[in-house]
């Protein structure tokens, strides 16, 4: 029960997700977000800090041991998926005590490890990193998702059938996503003699729209433009460019609205090896501060209306 003098003292608090944090206090915060380290960071890390630390914490000279960029590539995109480095790490230990382990049975080094023999030193990866579409398809759109690991891609796949007028959505959407579904479906409902759909699509035809990978929780609004222009690709019968891949939430009036992981999600088209990627206008400003490098070999179109996506996305000229 000593008084004491608070008033010049900063508290810094961190946190993975803010949920938990009860609101109150929250709201005394000022909020600081923080994106994980991108491909590049982590390599560059690793070659700087993590490899010496673990050749000196196994008895090891650099000499005996290389690994080489690409080996660390693979390590960092199918070995392990985080947004900080600990797997990393622990992957590069691992094939540090292995080597040391064959030195001490007598074997000569160096020990060179690449893409070719990492399967030897790791055993098989433990991811697959998605890739582009093969080929254009109609009903299938490739969307730039942001995930606490870093940004992925998802392939937003719409089906028509005969039917009622039914919306099916699988895929284990959350209801934010759920609700660009529906956005996306009225958005088409109320433009469709414009865009040269069915009239009657909404009441004799069912659509099922589905994202892979059902085991996996999807959920936020920046899927809004993917999905609007997988439904009017299915309903219209026009295929989708493969080598394209978007992001931005959609309005019923068909406006793109402003995304959040722009960094993450521009890394995840250029490892999937997508060419163009459509964004939100408003996130020009965003755009600009991301690394040059990073936007290397990328085509960007910034869009402010689902108009805009369809001429660009669409395989065939527009009408």
């Amino acid at each position: 029960e000593i008084p004491f003098d608070l008033s010049n003292v900063l508290f810094i608090c961190t946190a993975n997700v803010l949920d938990t944090i009860q609101p109150a206090f929250r709201d005394r915060m000022e909020i600081l977000r923080l994106s994980g380290y991108t491909e590049h960071d982590k390599i560059r890390i690793a070659r700087k800090f993590l490899i010496p630390k673990q050749l000196k914490e196994n008895g090891l000279i650099d000499v005996q041991l290389r690994i080489t960029t690409p080996a660390l590539r693979r390590i960092v995109l199918q070995y392990t998926r985080e947004a900080g480095l600990r797997n990393l790490e622990r992957h590069i230990s691992r094939i540090c005590r292995k080597v040391a382990r064959r030195i001490g049975g007598g074997e000569a080094g160096p020990f060179i490890v690449k893409v070719q023999n990492l399967e030897e030193w790791l055993g098989v990866p433990s991811y697959i990193v998605s890739s582009s579409l093969k080929r254009d398809q109609v009903g299938v759109a490739c969307a730039l998702a942001w995930t606490p690991t870093g940004g992925d891609v998802l392939f937003i796949e719409v089906a028509t059938m005969p039917g009622s007028g039914q919306l099916l959505l699988t895929g284990n959407l959350g209801e934010v996503m759920k609700e660009s579904a529906q956005a996306a479906r009225s958005f088409a409902r109320s433009r469709a003699e414009e865009f040269g759909l069915p009239a009657d699509f909404h009441s004799k035809m069912d659509i099922h729209i589905h994202v892979p990978a059902g085991a996996i929780p999807k959920d936020g609004p920046s899927a809004g433009i993917t999905i609007a222009v997988a439904l009017i690709s299915a309903l219209s019968k026009r295929p989708v460019r493969a080598n394209v891949a978007m992001t931005g939430e959609i309005t019923l009036r068909g406006n793109i609205l402003p995304i959040g992981g722009l960094k993450e999600k521009i890394l995840a088209a250029q490892r999937a090896g997508i060419t163009e990627v459509l964004l939100p206008a408003e996130n020009q400003k965003e755009f600009s501060e991301v690394e040059d490098k990073i936007k290397a070999g990328l085509k960007f179109h910034f869009v402010t209306h689902i108009e805009e996506a369809l001429k660009i996305a669409f395989a065939d000229s527009p009408k």
